[in-house]
């Protein structure tokens, strides 16, 4: 991936590759770029210019072929990985994206769950059991984790992120309302429901 490509480019991308995907189950073939932009309320000069960064898409006066649209954005994204991933801390939060079917459809295997309460440790979420944190490096190790997504009180976020750290995940999704340190070549992903929560009040407090 180029370095001029800018990040909102990027953040752009899981969205086309979740419209292709719906219009894949729609038996579409082929999209146009306006369609496309309909879909997403995006200009279709924009989502050119995005799919320009990463090469030639789509024919002239055709349009995509949503079908090999969809598996080149995916192989962008590096969805073919099939990343292995962990959650850390499941309470209501943690238990309701452990139960999340979507993930499975992206190419992402949860393949652990951690907790400190002794009442939680031992039970069973979505078919996976809950286990001490005490066994994080091993079992990280053992099942080839990569990423981990953490949704624990801010209080315990730093030192879940530090044991993850030591454990060479390469990837955090954070999910505590905290700023946390981590080092290069370490990606975390920030995800404060509160946030949006805010935007969203903001908005509706100056419709009226």
């Amino acid at each position: 991936m180029k370095n001029e490509i800018s990040q909102a480019t990027i953040g752009r991308l899981p969205l086309y590759f979740r419209t292709l995907n719906f219009a894949e189950k729609d038996g579409m073939d082929i999209i146009s770029s306006d369609e496309f932009g309909r879909r997403l309320d995006i200009t279709p000069e924009q989502i050119r210019k995005d799919l320009a960064s990463f090469g030639q898409f789509g024919k002239k006066g055709v349009g995509y072929y949503v079908s090999e649209l969809k598996n080149r954005i995916g192989n962008i994204l590096g969805l073919e990985n099939h990343w292995n991933f962990a959650i850390v801390g499941v309470g209501h939060l943690g238990s309701a994206l452990a139960n999340y079917k979507n993930f499975i459809t992206l190419g992402f295997n949860l393949v652990a769950l951690f907790d400190t309460d002794k009442s939680v440790v031992g039970t069973t979420i979505n078919g996976i059991k809950v286990q001490g944190i005490d066994v994080l490096k091993e079992v990280v190790a053992e099942r080839k984790i990569q990423i981990a997504i953490i949704t624990v009180p801010v209080s315990e976020a730093q030192n879940v992120t530090d044991l993850l750290i030591e454990s060479e995940v390469r990837g955090i999704w954070n999910f505590s309302p905290i700023k946390l340190s981590v080092p290069k070549p370490m990606y975390i992903v920030n995800e404060d429901l509160s946030i949006g929560l805010s935007s969203l009040s903001y908005h509706l407090a100056r419709l009226d």
